[in-house]
């Protein structure tokens, strides 16, 4: 699977952590993993990304708040909210990703599962890490 996939992945299984509870999160994983055909090492490194990042929600969080000029991050639709914290992680925390890579594949899921401005707006807020 190629690191875009592997990305897109991670984004699925981040979003569904927008509407389930924390202590539902591992089972939620097992359950997103059951009928994948990833590999066992995607889906270890899915998973261990995965839990890195809500370990860093909060900080996540922050940074995008003090960057979303005018916006309140509550206000922030649940899939471009899911890219954008997917996006700051790997600027932040992620070595392996280039930032402008980070931006730009944060783009293009914005793309595909945003509204029709979202592309727009998580290239602007994500200018503000670059």
């Amino acid at each position: 699977m190629t690191r875009s996939m592997l990305r897109e992945e991670l984004f699925r299984l981040l979003f569904r952590a927008e509407f389930m509870p924390r202590e539902e999160l591992s089972e939620q994983k097992e359950l997103f993993f059951a009928d994948s055909s990833m590999t066992d090492e995607e889906k270890d490194d899915i998973s261990l990304r995965f839990d890195d990042i809500i370990s860093k929600l909060g900080e996540i969080d922050g940074k995008l708040s003090e960057r979303v000029t005018g916006w309140n991050i509550d206000r922030i639709g649940k899939a471009e909210l899911t890219i954008l914290r997917l996006a700051v992680y790997e600027i932040d925390h992620d070595d392996r990703v280039p930032t402008g890579a980070a931006i730009n594949e944060a783009v293009e899921l914005a793309k595909k599962y945003g509204q029709d401005n979202s592309s727009s707006f998580v290239n602007g807020v994500l200018a503000k890490f670059a």
